[in-house]
């Protein structure tokens, strides 16, 4: 066994929960933690939801949202724990910690959960108080477990559905949550479950995916799932196998319990570097891991019947009209998902004020969300509250599919800072870059290192964190301007804190050409270690081939995908700025 598998073994995970509660009532410091439980008590604190921040003291705190379903009362809770509890103190900046963001803001991440910065210890019991009364936790949001499950944002609401997954997926979750026996895995476990007909939820890139079917059974059709299990990205990207599996909705809680068991049982516990589920799948091949999960499960599985997946949409950003008379869900256009704890709680109250009694508020997979059940007439005073002013429904195509992790601003992994970062070049590349008419969206995914927290393999553009090496003239690089924030002008191509040499910049891998859905294809890594100050010039010169090669309705993943890589990194290179002139320093 590995280290993390000893530590789990030595105390069940799930035991942390109650321990927080004791450590919050003894008022233990981080040391006294450590010499009471030992150093796998930071592991095991995942299992509550925490991760610590790279700032000792203080942890992340998950909250899981199954489907990305919100009540207005615990969207409106969410938003005040965060504005009450997320805040820097003053040593670490307080009110200005962030000069974009500055402080007590949320994340929506690309699991339609919401993580939150700067939680003391001492305030965790308060926040789980606030989230029992309104039917939230926080527990299993990280670790080994069943993470969060993902369904459609928009489910019940457009003609796009098959049929309302929202209670498979609540039912799911349900079965895992604290779930003693099921809490102890391999590795993380990731499952999502959608009735739409696009596949939004993403079914390709996790553990098992539930896809919406129909199969004739003796003369009458039923709705029910297609199956397929071992997707995935960060280092080793796969595409989930499809298995020849129909699971009515009533088997889903058995079906998903039985890949689980089969996980449990057959992963590998000792490399952790290939213990995820798609490594499992890979070694076995899909049809032995299909009989695998059969001996295990404890009803019949039919075989494959009628397919309903037409393809992928990725986001519900706009007004669009529901399926019920005379109603519209808005989708608001989050940049790198950060938003303030003050305005998502009056999201919630909006959604309450202009919605119906069925108002919900939905966080998507690209780190935006929706308020649902508008009546036509209340829309544009919905669009016009104070809350949406940053974030407007009808974006650039830059900003709607700007996608970002966590970084380095707190991320113990994160090599580059990425939420400040994927916003500004967002904005500034709608206002520099003349795209399309016809093109909605450009994917731009930033990971802070290779994790693939915000999913760079399936954007349109990926960008991977690294420390570079700039070999070229310091004399190119920009400077930050008087108030301290970075310029689009002047790219800040600063030196990495505590490297010791102004020639070591924070930089990224580039790639183009990655999609989901029916031509799903994971990017080409065209460009590595380019520094930060690159970047955005070659953007430029790739969209002005874009805009001159591009076929009738083309996306540009489609253009980059069918240009060939070393014409593509000769275009990059034709930018104005030193594309090519860093090399990757290993950290």
């Amino acid at each position: 066994m590995n280290t993390v598998e000893e530590w789990k073994q030595n105390k069940h995970p799930l035991d942390v929960v109650e321990d927080v509660r004791r450590y919050a009532e003894d008022d233990l410091s981080f040391d006294e933690i450590e010499e009471r439980a030992g150093d796998g008590e930071w592991e095991r604190l995942k299992w509550a939801g925490m991760y610590t921040q790279k700032q000792r003291g203080y942890f992340m705190v998950r909250t899981k949202v199954p489907g990305g379903r919100l009540t207005p009362a615990q969207a409106e809770t969410v938003g005040e724990v965060a504005d009450d509890l997320a805040r820097a103190p003053e040593e670490h900046g307080g009110d200005a910690q962030n000069p974009l963001f500055g402080d007590a803001y949320l994340d929506i991440t690309t699991r339609q959960d919401v993580q939150m910065h700067w939680i003391e210890l001492e305030d965790v019991p308060e926040l789980w108080r606030r989230y029992d009364d309104v039917g939230l936790t926080t527990v299993q949001g990280c670790g080994d477990s069943a993470r969060n499950v993902l369904g459609c944002p928009a489910a019940g609401l457009t003609d796009h559905d098959c049929f309302d997954a929202q209670p498979i997926v609540d039912a799911v979750s349900e079965f895992f949550t604290e779930n003693r026996e099921y809490a102890n895995l391999p590795r993380k476990f990731k499952m999502t479950i959608t009735g739409c007909r696009h596949d939004c939820a993403q079914s390709q890139i996790n553990d098992v995916g539930m896809t919406p079917a129909k199969k004739e059974i003796g003369d009458e059709w039923y709705y029910g799932f297609h199956a397929r299990v071992g997707g995935g990205l960060s280092d080793g990207p796969r595409m989930a196998s499809d298995l020849d599996v129909f699971a009515r909705p009533e088997d889903a809680v058995e079906f998903t319990r039985a890949v689980a068991q089969t996980f449990k049982e057959l992963g590998d516990r000792n490399n952790r570097g290939v213990c995820r589920m798609r490594y499992l799948v890979e070694q076995m091949g899909a049809d032995a891991f299909e009989e695998a999960v059969r001996d295990r499960c404890e009803v019949d599985l039919l075989s494959r019947g009628t397919d309903l997946t037409e393809g992928y949409v990725g986001d519900h950003v706009g007004v669009h009209d529901q399926k019920q008379d005379g109603l519209q869900y808005v989708g608001f256009n989050v940049v790198s998902g950060r938003i303030g704890g003050d305005e998502f709680a009056e999201a919630a109250r909006a959604a309450r004020e202009y919605g119906t009694e069925d108002s919900t508020v939905r966080l998507a997979t690209d780190q935006n969300f929706l308020v649902t059940h508008v009546p036509e007439e209340n829309v544009e005073d919905l669009v016009n509250e104070a809350f949406a002013a940053d974030y407007q429904p009808d974006p650039g195509p830059f900003a709607r599919g700007a996608v970002g992790c966590t970084g380095s601003e707190f991320c113990n992994y994160g090599i580059i800072e990425t939420k400040n970062r994927t916003k500004r070049w967002a904005r500034e590349l709608d206002e520099r870059i003349d795209t399309p008419d016809d093109l909605d969206v450009v994917r731009m995914h930033m990971s802070g290192c290779s994790a693939s927290c915000a999913q760079p393999q399936i954007a349109d553009i990926g960008f991977r964190g690294e420390t570079v090496a700039v070999l070229g003239d310091d004399e190119a690089k920009a400077r930050v301007d008087d108030e301290g924030t970075e310029r689009f002008e002047s790219e800040v191509d600063e030196p990495v804190d505590g490297a010791g040499d102004d020639s070591i910049v924070e930089g990224m891998d580039v790639g183009l050409g990655g999609s989901l859905g029916a031509d799903n294809a994971f990017i080409d890594w065209i460009e590595t270690a380019v520094p930060a100050d690159a970047v955005i010039p070659a953007l430029e010169r790739l969209f002005e081939s874009y805009a001159e090669e591009r076929r009738d309705g083309e996306r540009f993943y489609g253009w980059s995908r069918r240009t060939d890589g070393d014409r593509l990194r000769s275009i990059m290179q034709q930018a104005d700025a030193d594309v090519s002139g860093g090399v990757a320093v290993d950290d």
